[in-house]
């Protein structure tokens, strides 16, 4: 049945999985089937140039589709990696990172090394030398949730 199908579309049945799948990638959040999708095209454009040919049997089809689209995800994983999509806001997501190098006032005192500072209207948890309340802090550093700060 496999055969059958394929000997009926010919070589257009690579651009149409290509395709489908390239479609199906709109549907789909992610971005995955793109890759297999252009291993299947390419699988497609070599189908065109050897389908007369007698090597160029449904097993080597699928074979070379198969390294295709494996390649086609390696470099598409590494062209996604160094996409250098630098932000113009790289702190946008990270609150707390961007307080560093901000100063404060301490709302509660820090005691063994742990209190609280008051900024933007937020309490944050914070660690750092003891220090009375009132006392002028620097944030120096910050673990997502806690503010490391020092004595300004």
């Amino acid at each position: 049945m496999l055969q059958a199908l394929i000997r009926e579309l010919g070589p257009w049945n690579w651009w149409l999985l290509g395709l489908l799948l390239l479609a199906a990638e709109l549907l789909t959040p992610g971005v995955f089937l793109v890759w297999i999708g252009i291993g299947a095209i390419v699988t497609g454009i070599l189908s065109l140039l050897f389908w007369q040919m007698s090597f160029w049997i449904w097993e080597v089809q699928f074979l070379i589709f198969a390294l295709l689209a494996i390649a086609a995800i390696l470099i598409g994983r590494r062209l996604i990696a160094h996409g250098g999509n630098a932000s113009d806001e790289p702190l946008l997501n990270q609150r707390s990172a961007g307080l560093i190098g901000r100063t404060a006032i301490l709302h509660e005192p820090i005691t063994e090394g742990r209190g609280r500072v008051r900024l933007d209207d937020i309490n944050w948890p914070a660690h750092g030398p003891d220090l009375p309340v009132g006392a002028r802090v620097r944030v120096v550093a910050s673990n997502g949730q806690e503010l490391t700060v020092e004595a300004a």
